[in-house]
């Protein structure tokens, strides 16, 4: 089963998960707000990814933005990143959605077609 991790109030989450439920695609709904993947989830999911890290956060978000990140990042390490991914889930680039051998960040539905059709 696939796990979503989206925000309800994101329009980028809600046009997935419309596509998902149109291609009648099931999965688990996780709020990435409330319920956001740990560091070791984190890890895993890089791992399984292909991606660079910086895939991984949501450079559009306020608080990447409040942050002042677009200059930090290049200077922290892996270690440091992952452990900043982990302490809250709007850092998280979403939607987040993850198969038992892939991991997609964003929507791009090309891509989403590619992997589940």
């Amino acid at each position: 089963m696939l796990k979503a991790y989206c925000y309800s109030r994101c329009t980028t989450c809600k046009k997935a998960l419309k596509w998902l439920d149109e291609h009648k695609i099931e999965y688990d709904f996780v709020d990435i707000k409330a319920d956001h993947p740990d560091e070791e989830a984190i890890r895993k999911y890089h791992a399984m990814s292909d991606l660079p890290l910086k895939r991984f956060f949501n450079t559009s978000g306020q608080i990447y933005r409040e942050m002042g990140l677009s200059k930090k990042l290049p200077s922290m390490s892996e270690d440091e990143q992952f452990a900043l991914l982990a302490t809250d889930g709007m850092i998280v680039k979403r939607p987040l959605l993850v198969g038992d051998d892939f991991v997609l960040t964003g929507f791009k539905e090309a891509e989403w077609a590619e992997k589940l059709l």
